[in-house]
């Protein structure tokens, strides 16, 4: 395989394929991708798996989850035919019957074919009365968008309304006709109005009818932070007009704006998660011990009085997953043991100290928050856990409110045959001790070893909790295969601890880890090594890559998907400069020759066998540059291994754009599993 890639490399540091433009580049990609697609879909069961996951990705039976805003819910649908999706909504009775009355709001795939553009969905910003959106639309899936006003009572874009080009642009509405705005502004004073990470470095105030030159500026952070953004939360007893500048991924400074312009900022600890006002609050959850709070607390400080109380404080093996604000409660949701719950914080009748209380969900899966607006008592939830389909659930949390059962809504049918099949929590031991929590979803009283697949992500305090795959379930567990979730140090499953047990120079205790459970798996009869393959991407990506080169015997396979490989030069890349709170600084020596000792580019060798790897990465993600994953597919063939390479050339960072290009890559994905893995 391969001859054709290998014969128009240029050069031992592989320096074209850093430029995702170049010619030569995607001459390369177009012709191994090529090769790669003609071999899996030569598959007898490509079509098969292609058909199964387009039929559940694209079922008109899904559940249509909604956003509240005002009276009304709004929801983005897919399907076989609204490729690209539509934006409807209907009005909150009418959401809760079998089938609702769906108004449509934006036609995309009619947007698509009437502008000759290639049209992504990335969301909407509202107006406090829900009268004005501005749209985000992104060409192919980048993260970068352009941003149009749109009129959510006559439905069209309003005529010489605000918009804004394309460019990774946050942007709040402060009233109906004044924005708060962080986008590429071009220059200002002689410098670039961008971070070195690409996001914006200014927020300014723009007023309708105002050219964009002329806004003024609100707030400036240094070139070297992060990002700055704003937030804009409409409450009862006062508007909140905000602005978040991040110096690195893990710290924020918050900072109240004024009618006046003036900022005062709020005094949380920089390294708190800041989660929005309650009630002349700012609440936070904290990411190191603050004043008597504990580590994990989601905490209040008011800002008149600048006391702070606890809300909730987890133990060592529970963490707060996210909170949303409702017109008079905190809703929060929790993780107890890799296990989900749901609590609700009121004030008292005095008007005192927020109380929290359980919400009775049953299951031993994930609670997501999905859905809370401020100026309703409502909040809507889910629950799923690797075996159950996802529930829809609305909870009624005011004040008044003494019964907090949630009422059910809908539910997902099945998409795959669970009979037999069983989720087991059980735990490895890495290098260092630690115990390493893992699920095993599959048929126990199928002996081993069974074909499995090992996911892992361990980064960026992600959590990964419970939650049923309909894609996974039909396509592998049906078929008498083992499917294995770890999570790994690095995640966010037991809170801030467990992410910084392997931040930056402690990278290797996340492989560690994943390693652990690989290996814990085979000693228990699960699988062995020829019978097992491992899956990442993104950080998860960066995961596997260092894992197969680390320990090459003990997997079969790996899939390696929209990548971080080159931990040297990653700071370089688009968004790549805002991961050195994550990763550590390339520049300084010491880091350096940290990041080269597991940076899967350069430790890639000609002299060792490796499992077959398919790498998948995306033209259009301007996330985590598909250079990463060219430069080792090219290192890897000139060093004479086998591989497997997929570029999709839209999709951004998810490497899908739509539903089909989705249950394409599913199929690939399913297909190299069936020929790598042993039967």
């Amino acid at each position: 395989m391969t001859e054709h890639a290998q014969a128009d490399r240029s050069d031992a540091d592989y320096e074209w394929l850093e430029e995702i433009e170049g010619e030569k580049a995607l001459e390369w990609v177009e012709a191994i991708s090529a090769e790669t697609l003609a071999e899996f879909e030569a598959s007898p069961r490509f079509a098969e798996y292609q058909d199964a996951a387009l039929e559940i990705l694209e079922a008109d039976d899904r559940i249509a989850f909604g956003v509240i805003r005002g009276d009304q819910v709004y929801n983005f649908w897919q399907d076989a035919e609204h490729i690209r999706g539509l934006w409807r909504r209907v009005d909150r009775a009418g959401y809760e019957v079998d089938e609702p009355a769906w108004e449509i709001v934006l036609d995309l795939d009619e947007l698509a074919e009437a502008e000759d553009a290639n049209h992504v969905w990335k969301g909407a910003s509202v107006s406090a009365d829900y009268t004005r959106a501005m749209v985000m639309l992104s060409d192919g899936g980048k993260d970068a968008v352009t941003v149009r006003e749109f009129d959510l009572v006559a439905c069209e874009f309003v005529d010489g309304g605000f918009e804004l080009p394309e460019a990774k642009t946050f942007v709040s509405y402060v009233d109906n006709d004044t924005l708060l705005v962080g986008t590429d502004f071009g220059t200002n004073l002689g410098k670039d109005s961008l971070t070195e990470s690409g996001y914006p470095a200014i927020i300014k105030r723009w007023r309708r009818g105002q050219a964009l030159a002329e806004a003024e500026t609100v707030h400036e952070i240094d070139r070297s932070w992060i990002l700055i953004s704003p937030s804009v939360q409409h409450r009862a007893e006062r508007t909140y007009v905000s602005v978040v500048a991040l110096p690195d991924f893990f710290t924020n400074e918050i900072h109240l704006v004024g009618d006046d312009g003036t900022l005062t900022t709020v005094d949380l600890p920089t390294d708190a998660q800041f989660q929005g006002f309650f009630d002349g609050s700012a609440l936070a959850v904290l990411r190191s011990d603050w004043r008597d709070l504990t580590q994990g607390s989601l905490i209040a400080l008011d800002l008149d009085a600048g006391t702070a109380t606890c809300i909730y404080q987890p133990d060592e093996r529970s963490s707060v997953a996210g909170a949303a604000t409702t017109l008079d409660a905190v809703v929060y949701a929790v993780i107890e043991n890799v296990i989900g719950g749901l609590y609700v914080a009121r004030p008292g009748s005095d008007g005192g100290s927020l109380t929290s209380e359980p919400v009775a969900i049953d299951g031993l899966g994930t609670v997501s928050l999905l859905s809370a607006s401020d100026d309703n008592t409502e909040c809507f939830v889910s629950y799923n856990d690797y075996l159950t389909p996802p529930s829809l659930l609305a909870v009624d949390v005011g004040r008044a409110t003494s019964d907090l059962e949630p009422r059910p809504l809908r539910s997902q049918p099945a998409r795959f045959d669970n009979t037999g099949l069983v989720a087991e929590q059980r735990f490895a031991t890495s290098a260092d001790g630690t115990r390493v929590p893992y699920f095993v979803i599959g048929d126990p009283e199928t002996p081993g070893p069974k074909r499995t697949l090992l996911y892992g992500y361990g980064g960026f305090e992600v959590p990964l909790t419970p939650g049923y795959s309909a894609v996974t379930g039909r396509l592998w567990l049906e078929r008498g295969n083992t499917f294995v979730v770890a999570n790994i140090r690095g995640g966010g499953e037991y809170g801030p601890s467990w992410h910084q047990a392997a931040l930056k120079a402690n990278r290797h205790k996340a492989f560690e880890d994943f390693e652990a459970v690989a290996a814990d798996l085979v000693a228990n009869g699960f699988t062995d090594c020829e019978h097992l393959a491992i899956s990442g991407g993104s950080n998860g990506g960066l995961l596997v890559g260092s894992v197969f080169t680390r320990s090459p015997d003990l997997f079969a396979g790996v899939i390696c998907a929209v990548p971080l490989l080159d931990m040297l030069r990653y700071h370089l890349l688009p968004a790549g400069a805002s991961w050195v709170g994550e990763y550590g600084d390339p520049t300084d020596d010491e880091m350096a020759a940290y990041l080269a000792s597991y940076s899967p580019f350069h430790n890639v060798k000609p002299d060792v066998a490796y499992p077959t790897v398919f790498f998948v990465t995306s033209t259009r993600d301007d996330r985590v540059h598909p250079g990463h994953a060219r430069k080792m597919v090219a290192r890897m063939i000139d060093q004479g291994h086998d591989v497997r390479y997929y570029e999709n050339t839209e999709g951004g960072h998810s490497a899908g754009a739509n539903l089909k290009q989705q249950a394409r890559l599913s199929a690939l994905e399913y297909v190299y599993l069936d020929t790598v893995l042993a039967d």
